[in-house]
């Protein structure tokens, strides 16, 4: 069996330093390798958020399934979208084009189950969002105000602050980057570009997820801080 893959990432600058891409790009090596098949190169990339549908690599992705006769090869469902109309159109072109379709994290998607899985996805996120804006307004009611850092004290912001940043020392996945991190900001390279590094290092999150610059940035300025012992 031959496979067209697809890969997506929200913005430019992933799309650009390559973080989220590589991970995808390592799924779907390891997806193809295990199965001792092939890949129609090249791959499309589409640099896109979730929520916008005019998907024109998608589209020449499908064709080149159509014309290799190919199957359409994505590292995860939630690369092509979190919206079940989207999903559904797609499905419905896929099945018309007799295209077959596959996630390689959940094998057992494809043309005829992609849609419930849609479905089923779109409504946990509707229970999680219900629940927290009836917690936020059960919170409201009782007088809690929220969302707001001017009703911190100045007092409780360093105590919060340093709370986070002594949590983040306790962290071994976090003190094992921080020191991979020091030496490469102390020699001037970019917060995007340690990331990028320590994601080809296989350096992980505490959430086991990749690296992004922000988070570098954070990892840096709360373990660099010599007011707090570590």
């Amino acid at each position: 069996m031959k496979y067209v893959a697809y890969y997506r990432v929200s913005t430019k600058r992933q799309g650009q330093s390559g973080l989220g891409l590589e991970a995808q790009k390592t799924a779907v090596h390891n997806f193809i390798s295990s199965r001792g098949e092939s890949e129609t190169p090249p791959p499309f990339v589409e640099v896109e958020s979730g929520k916008n549908s005019d998907r024109p690599e998608l589209k020449k992705a499908i064709v080149r399934c159509k014309q290799t006769n190919s199957t359409l090869l994505i590292a995860k469902l939630d690369r092509l979208s979190r919206n079940v109309s989207f999903i559904f159109a797609l499905r419905d072109e896929l099945q018309s084009a007799g295209i077959d379709f596959v996630a390689a994290d959940l094998p057992e998607a494809n043309t005829l189950t992609l849609g419930i899985m849609a479905t089923m996805a779109q409504h946990e996120r509707e229970i999680i969002s219900q629940r927290t804006r009836d917690g936020l307004a059960e919170a409201k009611k009782r007088g809690k105000k929220l969302g707001n850092p001017q009703n911190l004290t100045n007092d409780a912001r360093l105590k919060a602050h340093t709370s986070i940043r002594l949590n983040a020392r306790k962290d071994k996945s976090v003190r094992h980057a921080f020191h991979f991190i020091k030496p490469l900001r102390v020699a001037g390279m970019s917060y995007a570009k340690i990331a990028e590094q320590l994601n080809d290092e296989g350096y992980r999150t505490r959430r086991g997820k990749e690296f992004f610059a922000i988070q570098v940035q954070r990892i840096y300025e709360r373990l660099n801080d010599p007011n707090i012992s570590s």
